[in-house]
C-alpha cells in the first residue's frame, strides 16, 4: 500500500493538471503573436515612412478589446478563471465617446499587455511548448525505432548507448515540464489580471462600494427587525397589560366588599400595570414610533416636541419621505438632541428644522441653553457621542457647536438616494 502510494505522490501527482495548463499555454501562443506584425509594420514605418507611424498604433489600440476577450475566454475556458473587469466608460457612439474610451488607462494597460507583454511571453510559450515536444520525443525513442523498418534500424552499440542517455534525457524533461508549464501560467495569469483587469485603485474602489452596500443592507435589516420588535410589542405584550389594567380597574370598582388588605393589593397591582404601559410606550419609542413609520418625520417630530416641558418649534420642509434608515437617524437624532436640552442645556426653548436640499437632509436642533457641550472632549459614553455614530453609520456628518453661554446648535446631514 505504501508503495503505491509512494508511486503514485512520484508518478501521477506531477501531472495533474498540467493538460489544461500546457493547453493554456498553447491557446495563449497566438494571442500573444498577434500584435507583432504590427509592430514590424511600426518598425519599417519609423525606418522608411514616419507619416505612417500613428496607424499601427492606432490599429493596435482598435484590436486590443478583441484581443482582450479573447484572453478572457481563454482563461474561462480552459481553467475556469473569470479574469476581472476594469471600469469602462459609459456607452455611446459619438466621437467624444469615442475618444474617451481610446483614452482610458484601462485601454492603454490592455495594449501595453498585448504589445509589451505579449510578445515576452510568446517566446516563453514557444520555449516550453519545445519542451514537452522535445520531452516526449526523447522519452519515446525506443517507440520511433521499433517503428522503423527494420534494415533501417541502427544496430551499433554506441547508438544504443545514446538512445538510453536521450531516453532518460526526454524523462527527466517530461518531469521537468508541468513545473515550467505551470510557473509560465503563473506568471502569463498575474502579468494578464495586472494589466487586462481593473487597477489598484479600482479594487479599492469597488471594495469600498461592497462594503457599503453591504453595510446598508445590515443597516436596513436592523431598522427592519426594530420595527418588527416594536409592532410585537405593540400588538402582543402592551395590550395584554392594556387588558390587566382594565380589569384591575373594574376589579376594584365593582368588588366593594373585599378586605382592606385585598384591595390595596388590587390597587398596588393597578398601579404597577400603569407604569408597566408607560415604560413599554417609552421602550417602543424609542425603537421605532409607529407615528414615524405611519406619518413620517412631521408627525413624529411634532409628538416629541409635545412630550417636552419647554416650548419647541418644529418646522420639516420634505417634498418626499427619505429612506426608512435615514428617516429613523434622523428621528433619533432630534429625539435625543432635545432629551439632553431637556436635561443638561438649562434652555427654555429650542428649534427643529429639517429639510431635503438636493441629495442631503439637512437636520438642525438649536436651543439658547447655557452651552459648553464638547463633541470632542466627550467620553464614549455620552449623547453625541452615540448621535455621531448613528449618524457616520449611513455616511452622514454631526457637527456641534456649543460656545459658553449658548447657543448650542447641533447640525447633521444625511445622504440621500436623489
Amino acid at each position: 500500500m505504501q508503495l503505491t502510494t509512494w508511486l503514485r505522490l512520484v508518478l501521477v501527482r506531477p501531472f495533474r493538471g498540467a493538460g489544461h495548463r500546457t493547453a493554456l499555454v498553447a491557446a495563449g501562443l497566438p494571442l500573444h503573436l498577434a500584435v507583432i506584425p504590427l509592430w514590424l509594420w511600426l518598425a519599417g514605418a519609423i525606418a522608411g515612412a514616419p507619416a505612417v507611424i500613428p496607424l499601427p498604433v492606432l490599429l493596435t489600440l482598435v484590436v486590443t478589446p478583441l484581443l482582450t476577450a479573447g484572453q478572457r475566454r481563454r482563461y474561462r475556458a480552459l481553467v475556469g478563471k473569470d479574469l476581472p473587469r476594469p471600469a469602462v466608460p459609459g456607452p455611446g457612439r459619438n466621437r467624444k465617446s469615442a475618444v474617451r474610451r481610446l483614452t482610458t488607462r484601462a485601454l492603454w494597460r490592455q495594449a501595453c499587455y498585448h504589445a509589451v507583454a505579449g510578445p515576452l511571453l510568446a517566446v516563453l510559450d514557444l520555449a516550453v511548448l519545445a519542451l514537452w515536444a522535445a520531452a516526449l520525443v526523447a522519452a519515446s525513442l525506443y517507440v520511433w525505432i521499433w517503428a522503423l523498418p527494420p534494415q533501417w534500424r541502427v544496430a551499433d552499440l554506441g547508438y544504443a548507448t545514446q538512445a538510453v542517455y536521450i531516453t532518460a534525457g526526454g524523462l527527466a524533461l517530461l518531469f521537468l515540464g508541468p513545473r515550467l508549464t505551470g510557473a509560465l501560467v503563473r506568471l502569463d495569469t498575474r502579468t494578464a489580471e495586472a494589466l487586462l483587469g481593473p487597477s489598484r485603485a479600482e479594487k479599492l474602489a469597488r471594495r469600498v462600494a461592497d462594503l457599503a452596500e453591504s453595510r446598508a443592507g445590515v443597516l436596513d435589516a436592523a431598522d427592519a427587525e426594530r420595527r418588527r420588535i416594536e409592532r410585537d410589542l405593540h400588538d402582543g405584550a402592551q395590550q395584554r397589560l392594556v387588558s390587566l389594567a382594565v380589569n384591575l380597574g373594574l376589579a376594584r370598582l365593582t368588588l366593594g366588599d373585599l378586605p382592606e388588605d385585598a384591595r390595596k393589593v388590587i390597587d398596588e397591582a393597578h398601579r404597577e400595570a400603569k407604569e408597566a404601559i408607560a415604560e413599554l410606550n417609552d421602550l417602543v419609542r424609542g425603537l421605532h414610533p409607529a407615528v414615524l413609520e405611519d406619518r413620517g418625520l412631521d408627525a413624529a417630530l411634532s409628538g416629541v416636541a409635545a412630550r417636552l416641558p419647554i416650548p419647541v418649534r418644529v418646522a420639516v420642509d420634505l417634498p418626499q419621505r427619505p429612506s426608512p434608515t435615514v428617516e429613523a437617524v434622523a428621528y433619533f437624532v432630534v429625539s435625543e438632541a432635545l432629551t439632553n436640552v431637556v436635561k443638561h442645556a438649562q434652555a427654555t426653548r429650542a428649534d427643529v428644522t429639517v429639510a431635503r436640499i438636493g441629495a442631503t437632509l439637512l437636520v438642525v436642533v438649536e436651543d439658547d441653553g447655557a452651552g459648553g457641550a464638547d463633541l470632542a472632549a466627550a467620553g464614549g459614553g455620552t449623547g453625541l457621542v452615540g448621535l455621531a455614530k448613528r449618524v457616520a453609520s449611513v455616511d452622514g456628518t454631526f457637527s456641534c457647536r456649543s460656545p459658553a453661554g449658548g447657543p448650542t446648535v447641533i447640525t447633521v446631514e444625511l445622504p440621500c438616494a436623489p
